[in-house]
């Protein structure tokens, strides 16, 4: 069920979308954890549930790995354990990873219907494994650019690489609208002066309570409903099949 807070832009002046990917585009929830409990089994820590992890996820590789450490003020010894989980998790993301359903006939549509709007991602995840996951899922093609948390000196919630993308496209603020699942999404879009939904299916949903992004969905099919691009009730119906990848 959609919760508006505040008006979002109409189809007609709507000319950027921005996606987050993991919790967004992607439930990558299953191979994290194994990487980052292969890291910590690596340096004889104990795992950790999954639903700790996914909380710790959003703020890039160098964050969560540090975060499931507990904190370590010995930076060499994180520097190593970011070293060992990135090797791991680039040879198992895409174990289990897989694309939300409604994600594939959510963006088919948009970009049937608005062709004026071009799509990208910006995620906190390393750019190589982002693309990379991109590529292998049939993601890919909807965008014009997938950007990762390396691709710019800082990431997310700091605007830069949405104001880049915005550049590039030739987007006003006005005009710009982020899609995340996460209070670091919103902050990154509130920082760029843009529209955020945030996506309370995806890893970080207790975070958007406090974040208010100016509207919020249960699915991707109601990315087309907040946008005005479907009428109420009509988006889950019209896109109950995902299209082919």
């Amino acid at each position: 069920m959609i919760e508006r807070l505040h008006p979002l832009p109409s189809p007609e002046t709507l000319r950027l979308l921005v996606f987050d990917l993991d919790g967004t585009l992607i439930d990558s929830r299953a191979d994290l954890t194994a990487s980052i409990n292969a890291m910590l089994k690596h340096f004889g820590r104990p795992p950790l549930p999954e639903q700790v992890i996914a909380g710790y996820i959003g703020d890039g590789a160098p964050m969560l790995v540090r975060r499931a450490l507990g904190d370590p003020m010995d930076e060499r010894f994180l520097e190593g354990a970011l070293d060992y989980f990135l090797g791991y998790y680039r040879e198992h993301k895409l174990d289990h990873t897989y694309v939300y359903d409604g994600v594939f006939a959510a963006l088919e549509k948009l970009r049937r219907e608005l062709p004026d709007v071009q799509m990208a991602v910006l995620s906190n995840k390393p750019v190589v494994p982002s693309q990379a996951i991109c590529e292998a899922l049939g993601l890919s093609r909807y965008f014009f650019q997938v950007y990762g948390g390396n691709s710019f000196p800082v990431k997310k919630p700091d605007p830069q690489g949405l104001l880049a993308l915005m550049d590039e496209a030739g987007a006003a603020a006005a005009a710009t609208l982020m899609v995340g699942d996460s209070d670091v999404d919103v902050l990154t879009a509130r920082n760029a002066g843009t529209f955020v939904v945030g996506c309370r299916f995806g890893l970080s949903p207790h975070s958007l309570e406090t974040a208010r992004p100016d509207c919020v969905v249960d699915s991707p099919f109601e990315w087309l409903e907040a946008i005005h691009l479907e009428q109420p009730g009509e988006a889950a119906e019209a896109l109950a099949v995902n299209s082919p990848s």
